[in-house]
């Protein structure tokens, strides 16, 4: 049987919907905001996280009624109903990727909803074990680029693996001094990222030092261009796949057939693209890793489920909350995390 076919009949009972937001300084050096969707229903409530990035979009729900339909569904006919709901009524959101943002938010609340009125959670619905997460720490280096940081979580946990994301004013003296860590695990080039902060244009001279530097590493979002072109089919067998993939046709849409994958469920909008995907990757041998927002609230809960679940092994980038301070806590947890024995809907 299918994973979504594992979900699709749960009964959902949905009397009616909460909202809270919540904002936090990051190591990244921006504001995150988010806005949680609580589903109440039977007694319970369901929880989903709206990571869309933009402040003026979360700002914009303080006057907006539910979103979502009321009544009696299984949670197929939930997803269905919520094809119909506009979850921008007031204004087209910033960026077009925050309508999935919103529709996992919702759908992820009603999941979760869905299977504590059942009395399950995820890998039980799904047939499947919940395993310890391995993850890695994701950080920017800081505008000079240092390796300060690095220095700081490897400090804590001296066995973290590490994902990095490389700028233009990166040297080769910096490659030789994050090589010397033998932490860093991902690289994430941010080809296909377009009027956001992170920006980072395709830069020859860049990729051939980072991917011949680190030889090793999985290299993530590469932008192929003329100049590009070479070098990066030179790593053709470590090159992942994050920002372009929203479902199974985004796969198929690669210009390569993909050796690694970056689950990031909020890009894909709803459960069952989710897991058609995961099905369709793991049928190629495709490998597989979960991916964060800087989650602030459920959502953190969620990818660390999902990776539990699906993808336990792989260099999840689902790090607790706590690496996305500014100021890293003494004693942050280590890899892995450990899921809890008595899970309910999509906890950890």
């Amino acid at each position: 049987m299918a994973l979504y076919d594992r979900l699709a009949d749960l009964p959902i009972r949905v009397d009616g919907e909460t909202r809270t937001c919540q904002e936090r300084d990051t190591s990244s050096g921006f504001v995150r905001a988010t806005t949680t969707f609580e589903l109440h229903g039977d007694g319970h409530v369901g929880r989903g996280e709206d990571v869309t990035y933009d402040v003026e979009d979360h700002d914009a729900l303080a006057d907006v009624g539910a979103l979502v339909p009321t009544g009696e569904f299984t949670f197929d006919e939930f997803s269905t109903a919520l094809d119909d709901v506009d979850c921008f009524p007031t204004k087209d959101p910033e960026q077009p990727s925050a309508r999935h943002y919103r529709r996992w938010a919702l759908e992820s609340a009603g999941l979760d909803l869905a299977l504590r009125q059942a009395d399950t959670d995820l890998a039980a619905a799904l047939g499947r074990d919940r395993s310890p997460v391995r993850f890695v720490v994701s950080t920017r280096l800081g505008d000079p680029p240092t390796t300060d940081r690095v220095e700081t979580i490897l400090d804590r946990h001296p066995d973290l693996g590490l994902k990095l994301d490389p700028t233009s004013d990166w040297d080769a003296d910096l490659v030789d001094a994050l090589v010397a860590t033998d932490a860093v695990r991902l690289l994430d080039l941010k080809g296909h990222y377009a009027g956001t902060t992170v920006d980072q244009p395709p830069d020859p001279e860049l990729y051939e030092l980072v991917i011949e530097g680190f030889p090793d590493a999985v290299i993530e979002d590469p932008a192929l261009t003329d100049g590009t072109r070479a070098v990066v089919e030179s790593a053709r067998d470590r090159l992942s796949w994050d920002a372009p993939i929203t479902g199974v046709a985004s796969v198929r849409d690669l210009p390569f057939e993909p050796r690694w994958l970056n689950i990031k469920p909020s890009r894909f909008g709803t459960v069952e693209s989710l897991l058609d995907t995961v099905e369709y990757a793991r049928e190629r041998d495709v490998r597989l890793y979960g991916g964060g927002q800087f989650e602030l609230d459920v959502g953190r809960d969620h990818i660390q489920t999902l990776a539990a679940t699906l993808y336990p092994d792989g260099p999840n980038d689902v790090a607790p909350g706590s690496y996305n301070l500014p100021d890293l806590p003494a004693d942050p947890p280590g890899s892995p995390l450990v899921p809890g024995d008595d899970p309910s809907g999509l906890e950890f």
